[in-house]
């Protein structure tokens, strides 16, 4: 993993000094009058934007005009490509059981959600199968014992004291509490520990507990490289995540995820901006701080409305970028570490897998639906696996390896001719998608995670993915900002980083 330049470590102090400054100005800039804003932006439309828009309107009232931002398509990095007629997921595609955000935002709207279809994972060295599924779940466990010990055990056990805490956020969520930064939004879940997740590489962490190097290599590291495209090096909090969302409870939403922002952008009554946002600029003007947003559009710049509070829902890149969002009044980049972002490739390939190359000369013999790797050097592709449509018909069954079907191939770059001709006997099309997907972990080690509040009624919300991106991460990172932006509006400040939380909500009860 590169670093970021030497000089990042003063750009970050300064952005540290500058987060702090507006979270305590903040309480200074309430409206204490009781009067809602006036018009509110949020600067994208995924699955943190829409949810951001939706809980605001929840929090706002209905008087409140809603503007949102969005240079592409709503929904984000939640994303169909039509193959052989059919629409298949090539962004984020799975949903965890304990997803309770976005269990409500289905049953809100009115979606369903989709079955699965069930099949078998083998992992891949580069040379043969080290580790498979059987249909025997008895079966599974001896051989995980024979191979690892006890290891799995030690990771379940470890996954599920994490899950366990981290639930807590829906309670204290629902009572109403906000955290001003992602750290404090752990503390409160998890403690220090959970703190220090964030901060020390995934692999220490499971060495400590106990968990063995060879199931770290071979089950731990291709989980990983599938859900983020990198190493165990990454933070153990995101490791966590990634681990957890390897749960066989999984679920989608039937017609495909982004649905989910369509239908809760209709549902805050928003009015859809089609613009790229440039930068975001404070304005004073009558004593009262508002903000501006420049524009980009085909052949020149606008600026918009001025608006009394803005919740950036889409990642900052230090310095800003061609694409990336300026804050013209700030002296250094306002995201620590988000410099790098991982790069990915998703290509739907509708063919017939080349199952020579896993050891099984005869297709018809081939018995996974998926494959994931280890992080062998040679090995071109994270992960094959067959998909289905986002709409499942009643009859639907998985096609067999020696049958043409619509495979996922996960890639840290573009697949070449000849590397589609290794993975596959032949195919009828290719589809890539290249994604900007997840920060680039090893980038940030050690660092501060970035900032929620930039300014007085500045907001940024994708801070939360460094320490850990999943859709869940992104529904709850917008319940915190809708309801931090609340407080702070009406200078609620005990609704905001309460420490005796547990505590709290028992005597509210």
């Amino acid at each position: 993993m590169r670093r970021l330049p030497g000089v990042f470590g003063p750009l970050l102090a300064t952005v540290v000094a500058l987060s702090s400054a507006a979270a305590e100005s903040a309480t200074e800039s309430a409206h204490v009058d009781g009067a809602p804003p006036s018009k509110i932006a949020v600067v994208g439309a995924g699955i943190g934007g829409s949810a951001t828009a939706h809980f605001l309107r929840q929090h706002f009232g209905p008087e409140v005009q809603l503007d949102v931002y969005e240079k592409g398509e709503v929904g984000g990095r939640l994303a169909t490509v039509t193959v052989n007629r059919n629409e298949y997921e090539s962004g984020g595609s799975i949903i965890h059981a304990l997803n309770l955000h976005m269990h409500d935002f289905v049953q809100q709207l009115g979606l369903k959600q989709r079955r699965g279809v069930s099949g078998k994972t083998a992992v891949f060295d580069g040379t043969s199968v080290i580790a498979e599924e059987t249909d025997w779940y008895l079966l599974d466990l001896l051989r995980l014992w024979w191979r690892y010990g006890i290891s799995f055990i030690r990771l379940q056990m470890w996954l599920e004291e994490i899950m366990e805490k981290f639930i807590r956020i829906y309670k204290y969520q629902a009572h109403g509490y906000a955290f001003s930064s992602v750290e404090e939004l752990l503390e409160s879940l998890g403690g220090s520990g959970f703190v220090n997740m964030t901060r020390r590489p995934l692999s220490d962490s499971l060495l400590e507990l106990g968990v063995s190097q060879r199931f770290i290599d071979e089950v731990v590291a291709p989980v990983i490289r599938l859900n983020y495209g990198q190493n165990v090096s990454v933070p153990a909090f995101v490791g966590a995540v990634s681990l957890a969302s390897s749960h066989s409870n999984l679920w989608a939403v039937e017609g495909g995820n982004k649905l989910v922002c369509d239908g809760l952008l209709k549902l805050a009554n928003v009015n859809l901006e089609r613009a790229r946002v440039t930068s975001v600029r404070p304005l004073n003007s009558g004593g009262a701080l508002r903000y501006e947003l420049t524009l980009a559009g085909e052949s020149d710049e606008r600026h918009s409305a001025a608006y009394d509070m803005v919740v950036v829902a889409a990642p900052l890149r230090a310095g800003g970028g061609d694409e990336g969002i300026s804050f013209p009044d700030l002296s250094a980049p306002v995201a620590p570490g988000e410099g790098e972002w991982q790069g990915t490739v998703a290509t739907l390939v509708h063919g017939y897998l080349n199952t020579s190359l896993f050891g099984f000369p005869d297709a018809r013999l081939f018995p996974y639906a998926g494959v994931l790797t280890t992080d062998a050097p040679a090995l071109f592709f994270n992960s094959v696996a067959g998909v289905y449509p986002v709409d499942v018909a009643p009859g639907f069954r998985r096609k067999r390896a020696h049958e043409a079907a619509v495979y996922k191939v996960f890639s840290p770059d573009v697949l070449t001719k000849e590397q589609l001709k290794t993975l596959f006997r032949s195919y009828y099309s290719a589809q890539a998608t290249e994604w900007q997907a997840y920060p680039r972990y090893g980038s940030a080690a050690g660092s501060a995670l970035p900032p929620v509040e930039l300014r007085p009624h500045l907001y940024y919300l994708n801070g939360i993915e460094w320490a850990g991106s999943a859709m869940e991460m992104s529904a709850v990172a917008a319940k915190n900002v809708a309801l931090l932006a609340y407080h702070r509006w009406n200078g609620r400040g005990l609704k905001v980083d309460r420490k005796d939380l547990l505590r709290a909500i028992k005597t509210e009860l």
